[in-house]
């Protein structure tokens, strides 16, 4: 999805506060995301975390809640 944004991996890993290699690890699956950076890309992305987990095809995210704080 990152790829179909024109996003690149180091503007991604930035927004993520993280190392490009590890983004780069999560996107190959040879590291598993953390419920939170999972999330993050969500927001990133305008996608809910079922698409980019593969649970749903719907692209368009679910309303946001309001986040506390």
């Amino acid at each position: 999805m990152r790829a179909d944004l024109d996003l690149t991996q180091k503007y991604v890993a930035q927004k993520l506060k993280i190392a490009q290699n590890t983004l780069s690890q999560y996107e190959l699956g040879d590291r598993n995301i953390p419920n939170e950076i999972l999330v993050q890309l969500a927001e990133i992305y305008n996608t809910s975390t079922d698409y980019l987990l593969g649970l749903t095809d719907e692209k368009t995210p679910y309303p946001r809640a309001k986040r506390k704080g």
